[in-house]
């Protein structure tokens, strides 16, 4: 589970943490539908390959959120500053219906 600890709101409820290079470089590439994924990455990720939009959440070493991009659309890429490195991929909306903010503090149970 995902959770904003600043809003007091659930983000997600279940997500598969992407270890390996192959998994990282895949990501959401040719599902049909999102999930929640998460790794870690240095300063850049794209969409091209995904067939839907979706939200970006990305995390310092302490989970407080450096950045986000709210429905990034197929075959684009989205980059930040090197101090976030933990991304978060979820379905388009997650960021809205979670009010999640730049500067708010996550909390990740596996």
């Amino acid at each position: 589970m995902i959770k904003n600890l600043t809003r007091k709101t659930i983000i997600s409820k279940d997500f598969k943490l992407l270890k390996d290079f192959r998994s990282k470089s895949k990501g959401l590439i040719n599902n049909n539908y999102a999930k929640t994924v998460i790794f870690y990455t240095r300063f850049g990720i794209h969409t091209f390959g995904v067939k839907f939009p979706i939200d970006i959440i990305i995390t310092d070493k302490k989970l407080k959120v450096s950045s986000i991009k709210e429905r990034l659309v197929p075959n684009r890429v989205f980059l930040w500053s090197p101090k976030g490195s933990l991304v978060i991929e979820l379905e388009n909306g997650a960021i809205k219906r979670s009010k999640t903010e730049v500067d708010d503090i996550l909390e990740i149970k596996l």
